[in-house]
């Protein structure tokens, strides 16, 4: 089974949707994105800095869209479609997308809410998210309960991400666990906790209309790793995540269990192929990070490049 997984939020990079537009139809394409989220996702994934496309209601909306861009793109390349797919974070979006569950309408439409949403309650108090790398998890999850800190990410490959007031991740950096590195994301509050409920309720209101389908091939949901087979469901899952802890560990122990031989991560790619590398071992794996990357990605998805 070769699946596609789709990046969270802080895969992007300036300038990094240059090369998928030289592509036939893919500015307009974006351009429809864009009007659909109301974002200025052109001027956004070829012209715009690190600190302007950081920023939540931008980030999250063209993650979703370099995500899409590049599914199609594969779908054209290869001309098949994967058994299988997975988000992390709000890469669920674009998961649900390519399941068939959201048309890309509204999914674009959905993800332009959530980092409205996000952004505004991560401005209601100063919180931040910090990734904390190796160590042992028992010691890392109990250190984070002390400093009233919320494991957000749990990213496998050993990588918990903590999320929580400024000063409780200060302390953490000034005395991490023994064998871990701190890592301060750069992101403007704490996803994927408490904080995020007044942004759960936003879009739960914009999705209670939302026309949606049972998904078309498998779809794994970040909330345990499970597999979801009813659309509405999986929608209700994306949006009570905003809120609660992203178990991407649990999502690759589940690949592993359901028998997945390839990965293919699409743009803006690399985070998970690398979590990949490292917690499922010896399964093969393609980053889509730029359109020269689409023949390999083909060639796994089609059997060419066993």
């Amino acid at each position: 089974m070769i699946i596609t997984v789709f990046p969270g939020q802080g895969s992007q990079t300036p300038g990094f949707l240059s090369p998928w537009l030289e592509l036939d139809g893919a500015r307009e394409r974006l351009a429809q994105y864009a009007e659909d989220a109301q974002v200025d996702l052109v001027a956004a994934g070829t012209e715009w800095d690190a600190d302007r496309i950081r920023d939540t209601q931008v980030a999250q909306p063209l993650i979703v869209a370099a995500s899409l861009l590049s599914s199609a793109a594969l779908a054209d390349a290869a001309g098949a479609a994967p058994a299988g797919v997975a988000g992390h974070s709000v890469g669920e979006v674009a998961a649900l997308v390519a399941a068939e569950v959201l048309s890309e309408v509204d999914g674009m439409r959905l993800v332009g809410i959530r980092g409205r949403a996000m952004a505004e309650a991560a401005a209601a108090e100063k919180t931040g998210m910090s990734a904390v790398i190796g160590g042992d998890r028992d010691a890392v999850l109990a250190r984070l309960a002390e400093l009233d800190l919320t494991p957000a990410n749990h990213n496998g490959g050993g990588q918990i991400v903590a999320a929580g007031a400024l000063p409780a991740l200060a302390a953490l950096a000034e005395s991490p666990v023994a064998g871990t590195r701190v890592i301060p994301l750069q992101v403007a509050g704490a996803f994927h906790t408490g904080y995020m409920a007044p942004a759960v309720e936003t879009l739960r209101a914009a999705a209670a209309d939302v026309t949606v389908s049972d998904p078309r091939r498998t779809l794994w949901t970040n909330r345990d790793g499970s597999i979801v087979a009813d659309g509405r469901t999986a929608l209700d899952l994306l949006v009570a995540q905003v809120a609660s802890p992203v178990r991407w560990d649990l999502c690759m122990e589940s690949f592993a269990a359901h028998g997945v031989t390839g990965i293919i991560e699409l743009s803006p790619a690399g985070t998970l192929t690398g979590l990949a590398k490292r917690a499922l071992r010896g399964i093969p794996t393609v980053a889509v990070k730029t359109p020269d990357d689409l023949a390999a990605a083909a060639a796994l998805l089609t059997g060419d490049g066993a």
